[in-house]
This record gives C-alpha cells, structure tokens and sequence, in this order.
C-alpha cells in the first residue's frame, strides 16, 4: 500500500500521522465508553449542587408540565432525560443507548462521541484508500488468493465508512436542529414536545445550536 512504501522509503510522517489518528480513535472510543454519560443524581445530591451550574444544565419546566418521577429509579427526571434500561439510570440530555461504545451518549459525553465518529471516519476513509492502493486485479486464482485478506479488509472498511458517515450525519442535523434522537423519533410520546406550542421549543437556529452543543 502507499503507507508502506512510504515507510520503506523512511517517508515517515503520513505513516505516523495515520498512527496517531487510529491511537487517538482508540483512546476516544474507550473515554466516551467508560465516562458518565450524564446520569441523573438523587435529588439530595442536586440541592448540594451549585444552583446557578444546575440553572444552566437543566431547562426550565413550563407551568403546565409537571415534573416526571422515574418509575424505575424513582427519582425525578429533568427534561429531556430518560431512564436507560440497559445502564439501570436515568440520562440527562439522553440521545440514545449506543451498543457498539455499550454506554448511553447523554450530556457530558455526547460532545467527545461526535469528536470519536469525526477521528473515526478519517481513520475509515484513509485505511479504505492505503487498502485500495495495494490492490492490483489481475484475473487469476493466484491473484485472489494472495490478496483476499486485503480485499476482505477493503470491503469491510466500506461497510464502516458508510455506517460512521451516516451517522455522524444524522447526528450533526439533530445537534442542529437542537433535538436528540430520542426525541425526534418519540416526539409523540413525550409531554413537553407533545404538550408545546411549537414543533421543537428548544431550536434557536441553527448558528445558536451548534454554538451551544460545541461551545
């Protein structure tokens, strides 16, 4: 491939660089599985908390919807949050239970898990073109059998990069439209979208809602 004639040419930047970029992609995918992802805290935990930080993390609660109390944890759930039956809490800002990070993608992580399907998706698209470039068809039984894992691994970075770009997609309009999966796929059932006089009461456009997912 061109990563490896690059190397045995001692050309060692671009090589490094795609080393780099899988190690940060690894490191990724293991922060945003392993970290909080914005569980809701008992309700003596949130009184201690600062009252301006928790002014600005939970949305205020119009007059006429009444406050949610878990039926399985029990606890009372701010807007926008869900119980996750799969990680036994429930989830600020819940966006949806990820299986391939097996974490839910909430408030405090939902951030660094755009960043990981960004790294992600470079990864894909550079590893599918150094893949292709040590692809040369010869129509031959020897050909095929000398480079079928290559050829394996090109097909199956294909199905990844697909996967990874649609979803990042996804996600990126969501953020822009401030809304979650969960809520774009169960806005009828949930009663302060279902109950609100507009569409989606959190958009602010789509400049503000990006400044305040990123920033």
């Amino acid at each position: 491939s061109d990563l490896q004639k690059q190397e045995e040419r001692g050309e060692l930047l671009q090589p490094l660089i795609f080393v780099s970029l899988v190690l940060c992609s690894v490191l990724l995918y293991f922060k945003v599985s392993l970290m909080d992802p914005g569980f809701v805290k008992s309700e003596e935990e949130v009184e201690a908390g600062n009252s301006e930080e928790q002014s600005m993390v939970i949305p205020q609660v119009p007059s006429n919807i009444k406050m949610r109390r878990c039926g399985y944890c029990l606890m009372k759930q701010p807007m926008r949050a869900r119980h996750c039956q799969l990680c036994q809490h429930c989830v600020r800002r819940f966006d949806h239970h990820c299986p391939w990070i097996e974490n839910c993608v909430g408030e405090k992580n939902h951030r660094l898990f755009i960043a990981y399907l960004s790294v992600q998706l470079v990864v894909l698209l550079w590893g599918g073109h150094a893949a292709w470039s040590g692809l040369y068809f010869e129509q031959s039984w020897d050909w095929l059998w000398h480079n079928i894992f290559l050829l394996i691994s090109f097909l199956v970075i294909v199905i990844f990069t697909i996967v990874v770009l649609l979803l990042l997609i996804s996600q990126l309009y969501l953020i822009s439209c401030n809304t979650t999966t969960w809520e774009f796929m169960s806005h009828h059932r949930i009663s302060y979208l279902r109950h609100s006089e507009w569409e989606n009461p959190f958009d602010q456009g789509v400049i503000l809602n990006l400044w305040r997912f990123f920033c």
